[in-house]
């Protein structure tokens, strides 16, 4: 006998760029759903998701999002001038939308399940060379938008990195996340840098 998944439902944010397990990702908020949102998510410590937008924008009506997405926890957040909010995120697990519901005030929920992640794995031999790409990366940009502990020893976090940092179209980005396999992931990265020239 087949069970389902269990479901947890929470507050969708669709944007036009993609957030990945662990990453960092800004925002500005001054929407009232997406201020009432936040507002919600920090007084109970709870988190919501980030979906690229598949069709419409981030602002006005609500936007339809693909259904692989990330959970954003705030970690951070200001607010010098009324009505407009800056918080930092941090990306969580990825998830599949199964069920979604747009709010009388214009905010989607959604009922999704987590997608899990592979055991921990080095970045194979023949993939080495991203690494000192990375690095240089992640040294450059410094620890506010690369949080430690960095993890050069995991190809996920590696692959998820540079997924988040090459200059790749945001759909490319999506299809990168949606990605169960760690080294198809790599392998991919590896490829377009070594067609762009971007390895040393």
């Amino acid at each position: 006998m087949s069970s389902t998944p269990a479901t947890v439902e929470i507050p969708l944010f669709p944007l036009g760029t993609v957030l990945f397990p662990d990453g960092v990702l800004p925002l500005k908020l001054f929407e009232a759903r997406y201020l009432d949102m936040a507002a919600r998510c920090m007084r109970a410590g709870s988190p919501f998701g980030v979906c690229l937008i598949r069709e419409g924008g981030e602002v006005g009506q609500p936007a339809e999002p693909h259904e692989v997405g990330c959970i954003a926890r705030i970690v951070d957040w200001d607010m010098n001038q009324p009505g407009l909010l800056f918080i930092t995120t941090r990306g969580g697990e990825r998830f599949r939308i199964v069920e979604r519901e747009i709010r009388p005030d214009r905010l989607q929920t959604a009922h999704i399940t987590p997608l899990p992640e592979p055991a921990v794995t080095a970045v194979p031999e023949a993939l080495q060379e991203l690494l000192p790409l990375l690095e240089a990366i992640v040294a450059d940009a410094g620890d506010k938008m690369f949080p430690p502990p960095h993890r050069f020893d995991d190809a996920t976090w590696v692959g998820y990195r540079l997924a988040e940092a090459l200059p790749i179209h945001p759909l490319a980005r999506q299809r990168l996340l949606e990605l169960d396999d760690t080294l198809s992931r790599l392998e991919i990265i590896h490829q377009y840098l070594q067609q762009h020239r971007l390895l040393g």
